[in-house]
């Protein structure tokens, strides 16, 4: 009788050994996981978010100002299990290289510059381009010098008309005539912790539903020291994108990428008459007008990422 007793309480034991064992496989080895990394690129480290299949239709994110690529970190874990998707920082953002301004000139034809160079050294062939904010003259550089990359458009506010430029641009003229200290005092004020508040909180339906863990992250990168004269050079640098729109448009008329639109409808940087512009030039288009602000991503990630979804797979997007 002991002998059996024994004999079951070790079978149990070993049963229970099993499931403990199994549970803590299962933990420790997550599905797609996002991976955390940094490429080299003329010297500098630049830091990427990467998750998803390797076969898998790429989808490469640039993001916004004041913000990085942890502004896609929702939109990741939505997309992950269907898309190879990868987000980097640009130089003097989030994690990536931070140069001093006497090594490293701020302007969005450099950004795009190293960008297009991480793009080469991952190897990437063919991708959907997100863009957003920032990303649009970052991006739309690379996409009208080499078109052959882009399998799609993914647009989320993000200029390429003077149609977009709403009533939060307006202390961006003045700076653009003439930079002095009178005219960088209004810019400035963005890069304070209420500029950037106001980014993402304004014409948001429920602010409470924004996590601000977004926005203080944002301002500690902000407040990094030389930060704001580096921000300053990239706000004055932006007079030279509106310079570039007829080249964008071009691409856009001559090459008619595929081109979804989900756009903040309330945002006061770039309105949704910049949105409705890219209807001019581009003919396949999903249009969607979100109720929400700047950083439509902070309350609509689950619904861009449907969007998404559904977009690329209806036009078999690879």
């Amino acid at each position: 009788m002991i002998s059996t007793v024994q004999t079951m309480a070790g079978a149990f034991l070993g049963l229970a050994l099993a499931a403990t064992t199994s549970s803590a496989q299962t933990k420790t080895t997550p599905v797609n996981p996002v991976i955390y990394k940094t490429e080299k690129v003329d010297g500098l480290d630049i830091f990427y978010r990467e998750a998803g299949p390797a076969n898998a239709p790429t989808i490469l994110l640039l993001h916004g100002f004041p913000s990085s690529s942890h502004m896609y970190r929702d939109l990741i874990n939505d997309l992950k299990d269907s898309y190879h998707v990868i987000a980097p920082d640009y130089p003097g953002f989030g994690n990536s290289s931070f140069p001093d301004r006497s090594q490293f000139r701020y302007t969005f034809d450099n950004l795009s510059a190293v960008i297009e160079k991480f793009i080469d050294a991952k190897g990437l062939k063919k991708f959907a381009l997100y863009i957003q904010d920032y990303g649009a003259p970052v991006g739309l550089r690379i996409a009208s010098r080499r078109p052959e990359l882009i399998s799609a458009l993914i647009i989320q506010n993000g200029n390429a008309y003077t149609e977009g430029f709403g009533p939060y641009l307006a202390p961006f003229p003045p700076f653009w005539n003439a930079r002095n200290a009178e005219t960088e005092k209004p810019l400035r004020d963005f890069l304070t912790i209420t500029g950037t508040k106001l980014q993402y909180l304004d014409g948001v339906e429920n602010p409470e539903n924004i996590n601000p863990d977004a926005y203080n992250l944002d301002q500690a990168y902000l407040d990094r020291p030389g930060n704001v004269e580096v921000q300053l050079d990239l706000f004055f640098d932006y007079q030279n994108n509106p310079k570039q729109y007829p080249v964008w448009q071009n691409y856009f008329s001559t090459k008619q990428p595929a081109t979804l639109i989900v756009w903040g409808k309330n945002d006061k940087f770039f309105t949704a008459a910049g949105a409705e512009a890219y209807k001019k030039h581009l003919k396949d288009i999903d249009f969607h007008l979100l109720n929400t602000g700047h950083f439509a991503l902070e309350d609509y990630h689950t619904e861009i990422a449907a969007y998404i979804k559904d977009f690329l797979s209806k036009r078999k997007i690879k």
